[in-house]
């Protein structure tokens, strides 16, 4: 397994992460723990969960999988998680508020069974909050001992550049990583969010990797999914929703695109799609989010797969977002370039 920073900090991570969201859901414990197991043996650290995943029972399989396992094999994992979304009916029981995140991060300790996590992140922007309320928080939490490193998550450039620039002129605890949507079908980011996270050393942590299931071919036009699939159970799910993916021709050429790749190589569509992601600049691990024993092991496959040059361009042309002229098509990037001229 290959190891990366965690953003700009001293703390190393395995490439590919193991993302939890389906554990108590999609995956029952023992599928769960079977994963996990797996997943450390092939040399994966970095396992995400977040309190609201299955409401909770996540972190609790996580936790009682972190319990039956040896100090050698808990020693190495780096546990992040993350809160913000509601916990419960009250006012207070949702946002970035002090009051919220100091009793959401004790909650996941105790279904965690630890003391303190590597990454606490905060799940999305909350408008209400003051920033400043947030970051005093997150950094009293890490001199307390129960946070090592924050990040943040589902946060937009300006919002970005905010976290670092308040968390800096105060003196707290600085962010190092961003958890976004990132895949072949989900580029947008590169305009303005992998930017400011490139120009403050902030490491991604992409979700959704595999577009929710289009990236490794199992969907079809003009068929709508059914069966034991996300989008099979519930078409209509998330931003990956078949409707809504599937009208457009883009998520087709890049599927097929994909493939093409995938063909060529004697791999599978999902190892095509997450090599590509690997080498994107800023990025620190890929998370990965399988049902399945069987899709964790074709995912863990991408580990040490390396795209040509001509590959990952065919790839990129396919999967271009098409940014309209102003201000992050052509015309408003010549209008930000520069280099110097005359002179010998």
């Amino acid at each position: 397994m290959e190891y990366r920073a965690l953003g700009r900090s001293g703390c190393a991570v395995s490439a590919l992460a193991l993302g939890t969201m389906t554990f108590g859901a999609e995956t029952d414990e023992e599928g769960a723990f079977a994963q996990l197991d797996r997943f450390v043996a092939a040399g994966g650290t970095l396992i995400d969960t977040a309190d609201v995943y299955t409401a909770g029972a996540s972190e609790e399989i996580v936790g009682r999988w972190l319990a039956a396992r040896p100090a050698e094999v808990r020693d190495q994992v780096v546990l992040a998680t993350k809160g913000r979304f509601p916990t419960a009916g009250g006012p207070n029981d949702v946002g970035l508020s002090r009051r919220h995140l100091d009793r959401a991060l004790d909650a996941s300790l105790r279904r965690l069974g630890v003391d303190g996590v590597d990454l606490y992140q905060v799940h999305s922007w909350d408008p209400l909050t003051p920033v400043e309320e947030t970051l005093r928080f997150l950094d009293d939490a890490v001199r307390k001992g129960k946070v090592h490193y924050v990040g943040l998550s589902n946060f937009t450039g300006w919002q970005v550049q905010k976290a670092v620039d308040v968390a800096d002129f105060r003196g707290y605890a600085r962010p190092v990583t961003l958890q976004p949507q990132y895949s072949l079908l989900a580029r947008e980011i590169e305009w303005e969010i992998t930017p400011a996270c490139a120009s403050e050393g902030l490491g991604l942590l992409p979700w959704s990797p595999l577009g929710g299931g289009w990236l490794t071919g199992k969907y079809r036009r003009d068929e709508r999914p059914t069966g034991a699939t996300r989008l099979g159970e519930n078409p209509d799910r998330g931003v990956e929703a078949y409707d809504r993916r599937s009208r457009l021709e883009r998520t087709w050429a890049v599927v097929d695109e994909v493939k093409a790749v995938a063909d060529g190589r004697g791999t599978s569509m999902a190892q095509v799609a997450l090599a590509w992601l690997l080498s994107r600049p800023m990025v620190s691990s890929v998370i990965l989010g399988a049902r399945t024993l069987a899709q964790l092991d074709d995912n863990l496959g991408a580990d040490g797969l390396v795209l040509s040059a001509a590959e990952l361009d065919r790839l990129d042309a396919a999967s271009d977002p098409g940014a309209a002229d102003y201000p992050y098509g052509v015309p408003g990037v010549q209008q930000r370039s520069r280099r110097i001229e005359g002179g010998r």
